[in-house]
């Protein structure tokens, strides 16, 4: 039977990888000779990404196993 570490380290792999990847695809984006995007577009989506990280470390410092992360 897998323990709760093992489970958390499982998934923890899987959902960093796809985070991961996810992330790169949107750096794709900033490719000017197949998409058009603004300067505020950009710092929007960066800000909406570091604020999902800071809720991310929250949730982590917070030990609480009641509190869900959200965006």
């Amino acid at each position: 039977m897998e323990s709760k570490h093992e489970k958390f380290q499982r998934l923890a792999e899987a959902r960093m990888n796809n985070c991961l990847k996810q992330i790169e695809l949107l750096g794709n984006l900033s490719n000017k000779s197949a998409y058009e995007y603004d300067e505020d577009e950009v710092k929007r989506m960066i800000s909406t990404l570091k604020s999902a990280v800071k809720e991310l470390e929250n949730t982590f410092c917070d030990n609480k196993s009641t509190k869900k992360f959200s965006l």
